[in-house]
């Protein structure tokens, strides 16, 4: 008779929904979790809805634990990462940070296409990113499937000097 009567506390899978949605709430008002970092700080809000109870906050318990959130270097939940994608991150910041990354909008850049046989693309890039006489001039160039796209800041200046050596 009593599983006819209404739940005392919700199930482990609508407290998981819960704590997503609180979390969620809370990185898109503050931009970040500085609030949850165990069950029993979401617990305030359960009892708000539910009567305060050893098995609601088993419950919640079960709710977090079922979630595997990883937590930052706070010991703040971190929502919607699992541990595994918080470790690859680490690994892409180290290599960042070996590898001096800076990240380039490249709104600034304007593109330069040199059509260019199949035989002699590679090479060719080869030269101009070697060149003295080129050096400053482009961000970079790519090897396409029928030339080299040449990123600069300078279209006028690296034209005239492309148009300069281009045999007429």
């Amino acid at each position: 008779m009593e599983n006819t009567s209404s739940r005392k506390n919700p199930s482990r899978e609508s407290c998981e929904k819960v704590i997503k949605r609180i979390l969620m709430t809370e990185v898109l008002e503050q931009g970040t979790n500085k609030h949850f970092r165990s069950a029993a700080d979401f617990m305030k809000y359960f009892e708000s809805l539910y009567p305060a109870s050893d098995a609601l906050s088993k419950q919640v318990q079960r709710a977090v634990k079922a979630l595997q959130m990883p937590k930052d270097e706070n010991g703040f939940f971190i929502v919607n990462k699992t541990a595994a994608q918080l470790e690859q991150e680490k690994q892409i910041t180290q290599l960042f940070s070996t590898a001096h990354v800076a990240v380039d909008p490249m709104e600034a850049y304007e593109t330069v296409f040199l059509s260019a046989d199949a035989p002699m693309r590679e090479y060719l890039a080869h030269v101009l990113e070697t060149s003295e006489t080129f050096r400053g001039k482009f961000l970079t160039i790519v090897t396409t499937s029928n030339g080299l796209l040449i990123y600069t800041q300078n279209k006028n200046q690296l034209l005239i000097l492309l148009n300069s050596l281009t045999i007429q």
